[in-house]
């Protein structure tokens, strides 16, 4: 049995990874018209689900969250390029922690996690230079 406060972290990190994956997946929808990327970043959005979801959103406990409040830092975001870092860090931490938490559930999900986590590595390096080229030519 997996402890409740290790469940409450699990779904802080899939709400975190799915959460960062939407945002850079937005910018390439509607500020990129961009189907293809956007659907590569759907598709591993859509991978990051967990069979016990109803047991993981039981164990969600905001109010009592010690780091519920923004720090500085999150709330300056000065371009498109900044946004599209800070939410590609968010998603491929989270995918860290669940990679190794996971574990605890499931090797497949284990992998899975890992599996998005690399890929999200290797679409900021395409993807922030491909933004920085067109943030710099406006």
């Amino acid at each position: 049995m997996i402890e409740k406060n290790t469940l409450r972290l699990i779904d802080a990190n899939l709400n975190r990874l799915r959460e960062g994956i939407r945002v850079v997946e937005d910018i390439f929808r509607y500020v990129y018209n961009d189907k293809e990327t956007s659907s590569k970043l759907k598709a591993l959005r859509h991978l990051s689900r967990l069979e016990n979801y109803t047991q993981l959103l039981e164990t969600r406990d905001i109010q009592n969250d010690v780091l519920r409040e923004s720090i500085k830092s999150e709330q300056n975001r000065s371009d498109l390029y900044s946004i599209l870092i800070a939410n590609f860090k968010r998603a491929q931490e989270s995918a860290r922690v669940l990679e190794e938490f996971s574990k605890l559930i499931s090797i497949k999900d284990s992998e899975n996690f890992k599996y998005i986590r690399y890929e999200l590595y290797n679409l900021e390096i395409l993807l922030t230079a491909l933004t920085k080229i067109t943030s710099n030519s406006k």
